[in-house]
C-alpha cells in the first residue's frame, strides 16, 4: 500500500489525538522510553569520559617511548626492618649506555635520577622531587615553557648549577617574587632558576606520569657530583641506605612499528646485566591498545545494561497498545465494515506506538544530555556525550516502538468485523 504524505499526516494526527484521550496513561507509558534513552546516553557519556581521561594519560607518556623504572626485588623487602642495612638495586648508568649503543631503533635514551630533597627560598620551604636528568628529557616529555628556558647540553657538560621549576613549585616557593635568576637552595646546594614549565598532571601527583607538580629539574651530571648515588631514609624505625644509580630511563623509538620489538630487545639487555629483576618495563603503546580494547568492552557492557530500560519501555508500549486494541474493538469493527483494509489498521496502531517511542526518545535525549552535565558539575567527573550515542539511543527507541507495537497492530487488523461490531 502506498502511503501518501497527506494520508500519513492524517494518520499521525489521529494517533496523537487517540493518545491524548488518555493523557496520564500515555505519559506513564512514555516514561519507560524517556528513562531508557536517558540512561543509555548518560551511562555511555560517563564511560566515555572516564575512558578518554585514562587514554589521554597514557598518550602523555608517549606512544614512541619505552619506560624503565628501578624496582626493589622482593628479597630486599623482606630484610630486617629495625636495623640499619644497605640495599643496592635498580637501573645503572651502563644500562642507558648499552641500550643507546645496541638498539638501532632507539634514537634517544634519557637517564633519570629522582630524589626528594628539601627546597628553600628565603623563609619559605617545600619538599621537592628533584629530577636529575639531561636536556633531552624535555624533548620526550612535552611540557609548555611558561618562562625562561629548559636545560641545554651545555648545562650538562659544564656541571651547571641551574634548575627548572614547575609552575606550581614556583608559586609555592617564590610566591610573588621574580622567579628567573633567583637562587634556590636544594639540600644545602644553591641553584639558579633558569625556567618554569607547566606540569600536565593537574593538581595532584600521579605515579604513572614521568613528572609531578613538585618537580625541579637539574642536570644529572651536577646531581651525581653533589649528591652521589647513596641515599638515606627512615622507615619503620630503621635507617635504610640505598644505592640506586638511576630511578628511571626513557627510551624513544623512531618509528611506532618498532616500539614492541625494541622493548623486547631492551628486556634482553637488562636480563643479561641484572642478576635479579630489579627493574620494570612499561610500554605506553601496549597500555594504549589495552585501554582502547577495555574502553570498547566497557561501552558495550554499559550500553547493554542501560538497554534493559529500553526493553522495559518497549514492554510498556506493547501493554498500552494491547489495552487500546481491546478498548477500541468496536471502532476497529466499524472501520473494517466501511472498507478499511487490514494494512490501514496496522499502520494506524503502529503510528501510535511510534509516536510514543519517538516523543519518549526525544525527551530521553534531553535527559541524557542533562545528566552528564550535572555529574560533571557536581562530582567533577569528565563526561563526553557523543553524537553516536545520541543516534544509537534514539534509533533503538524507534526500533523498540516498531518491534513492540507491531504485534498489537497486527492483532487489531485480524479482528473479525462482525465480532468486533457485536463487542460491548
Amino acid at each position: 500500500m502506498k502511503l501518501s504524505p497527506t494520508r500519513l499526516r492524517r494518520d499521525v494526527e489521529l494517533g496523537v489525538k487517540n493518545l491524548l484521550l488518555h493523557k496520564l496513561r500515555s505519559a506513564l507509558t512514555m516514561l519507560g522510553m524517556v528513562f531508557g534513552v536517558g540512561s543509555v546516553i548518560a551511562m555511555l557519556a560517563i564511560g566515555e569520559g572516564a575512558s578518554r581521561e585514562a587514554l589521554e594519560r597514557i598518550r602523555k607518556l608517549g606512544s614512541h617511548n619505552i619506560m624503565l623504572a628501578s624496582k626493589k626485588p622482593p628479597e630486599e623487602g623482606n630484610s630486617q626492618k629495625k636495623t640499619a642495612w644497605f640495599s643496592i638495586y635498580g637501573l645503572l648508568y651502563a644500562d642507558a649506555d648499552r641500550i643507546a649503543a645496541t638498539v638501532p631503533a632507539i634514537d634517544k635514551v634519557v637517564p633519570i635520577k629522582a630524589i626528594v630533597k628539601p627546597g628553600r627560598f628565603r623563609n619559605r620551604a617545600q619538599d621537592l622531587r628533584v629530577v636529575c636528568t639531561t636536556h633531552e628529557w624535555f624533548d620526550l616529555v612535552k611540557r609548555e615553557v611558561v618562562a625562561g628556558r629548559t636545560m641545554t647540553a651545555r648545562d650538562t657538560r659544564e656541571f651547571a648549577s641551574v634548575a627548572v621549576l614547575t609552575e606550581w613549585g614556583a608559586r609555592k616557593l617564590l610566591a610573588n617574587e621574580h622567579a628567573l635568576g633567583e637562587s634556590l637552595t636544594i639540600d644545602a646546594q644553591t641553584y639558579r632558576v633558569i625556567g618554569i614549565v607547566r606540569s600536565e598532571t593537574g593538581g595532584a601527583d600521579a605515579s604513572d606520569m614521568p613528572d609531578s607538580r613538585t618537580d625541579v629539574y637539574i642536570p644529572l651530571a651536577s646531581a651525581r657530583q653533589r649528591y652521589g648515588d647513596v641515599f638515606f631514609r627512615r622507615t619503620n624505625g630503621a635507617t635504610v641506605r640505598e644505592k640506586v644509580e638511576l630511578h628511571e630511563i626513557i627510551a624513544h623509538v623512531v618509528e611506532e612499528k618498532n616500539v614492541e620489538p625494541a622493548s623486547k630487545a631492551v628486556r634482553r639487555i637488562l636480563e643479561t646485566s641484572h642478576k635479579t629483576e630489579d627493574y620494570a618495563i612499561s610500554v605506553p603503546l601496549q597500555l594504549l591498545r589495552q585501554a582502547e580494547a577495555t574502553k570498547r568492552t566497557f561501552s558495550i557492557v554499559l550500553g547493554a545494561i542501560a538497554g534493559i530500560s529500553l526493553l522495559v519501555g518497549g514492554i510498556g508500549i506493547m501493554n498500552i497498545m494491547l489495552a487500546s486494541v481491546t478498548e477500541r474493538t468496536r471502532e476497529i469493527g466499524i472501520r473494517r465494515a466501511i472498507g478499511a483494509r487490514r494494512n490501514q489498521i496496522v499502520v494506524q496502531f503502529l503510528i501510535e506506538a511510534l509516536v510514543l517511542s519517538v516523543f519518549g526518545g526525544l525527551v530521553g535525549m534531553a535527559l541524557g544530555v542533562g545528566i552528564p552535565a550535572v555529574v560533571t558539575l557536581v562530582a567533577k567527573m569528565p563526561t563526553v556525550v557523543t553524537f553516536g550515542s545520541l543516534v544509537l539511543s534514539f534509533g533503538i527507541s524507534v526500533g523498540v516502538g516498531i518491534g513492540f507495537g507491531i504485534y498489537p497492530a497486527i492483532r487489531a487488523s485480524r479482528l473479525d468485523p462482525i465480532v468486533a461490531l457485536r463487542y460491548e
